[in-house]
């Protein structure tokens, strides 16, 4: 079954437009939680304008309680030396490397493995030195699990925008095959595979009834939006539906 990571960096985005502890980013764990998500995921950023360092320990915290001991935390980051000292603090369960420039707005491409292979190969192995599972986020192209294998990384994550947008328009196909291609080489090369950007209720049962074994979705955006319409906890709950329901 694919594991529902819900990402609350909107929630906390919303948070910090006032000087309030409301929206709770722990608070609104505890409800995606208890509505069907197997994990958290967090992507604090240098500037802190929506997740905060303080946010990452007090989740940390709730998740180690010993009834979310099945609940994955997964913190997303570019390895600067902040951020792996963070992640070397916390242990989390997983953590996704993302190469964004400190100032970027969100993801929008996967790694280089021929400019950024070298520098890859030493951070993941000061993580697994920690315990943590390591993912990389990856274009949807089949070719980048070679560069994905040499690093040594333990999963990567298809990056779904351009995923998203083709499906949008009524062209997903040729992006859907190159992603299952891509998540078979991943699996021959013992590399699990994760997903993230963009997915929402429209277009996530396609590419989980396509690409074969994804072992998790990392889903904020949408699910957010889609909960300022239905509820926090029923929009959880649709999304997980939607992946059974694939």
């Amino acid at each position: 079954m694919t594991v529902l990571s819900v990402n609350l960096n909107k929630v906390a985005l919303l948070r910090n437009q006032r000087d309030l502890p409301y929206p709770s980013v722990t608070g609104f764990a505890e409800i995606a939680i208890a509505a069907g998500a197997g994990g958290i995921t967090v992507h604090p950023r240098p500037d802190e304008r929506h997740i905060r360092t303080q946010d990452v320990d007090d989740l940390a915290d709730l998740l180690s309680r010993p009834n979310y001991a099945d609940i994955e935390f997964n913190i997303e980051g570019y390895p600067e030396e902040r951020f792996l000292t963070l992640c070397e603090r916390v242990r989390p369960d997983q953590v996704t490397l993302v190469p964004d420039a400190p100032d970027q707005r969100t993801s929008d491409h996967g790694w280089d493995f021929a400019a950024d292979g070298a520098m890859l190969r030493e951070v993941i192995a000061r993580l697994a030195a920690t315990g943590s599972r390591v993912a990389l986020f990856v274009d949807p192209d089949p070719t980048v699990i070679a560069g994905a294998a040499a690093s040594g990384t333990d999963r990567v994550e298809i990056y779904t925008e351009p995923y998203a947008t083709a499906h949008a328009a009524g062209a997903a196909g040729p992006l859907l095959t190159d992603m299952a291609a891509l998540a078979t080489a991943a699996q021959a090369a013992h590399i699990g595979v994760n997903a993230g950007h963009d997915l929402s209720l429209d277009n996530i049962a396609d590419l989980i009834g396509t690409v074969p074994a994804v072992l998790e979705v990392s889903i904020g955006h949408a699910l957010t939006a889609d909960a300022l319409k239905m509820g926090f906890a029923a929009a959880v709950t649709a999304y997980r539906a939607a992946l059974d329901g694939a």
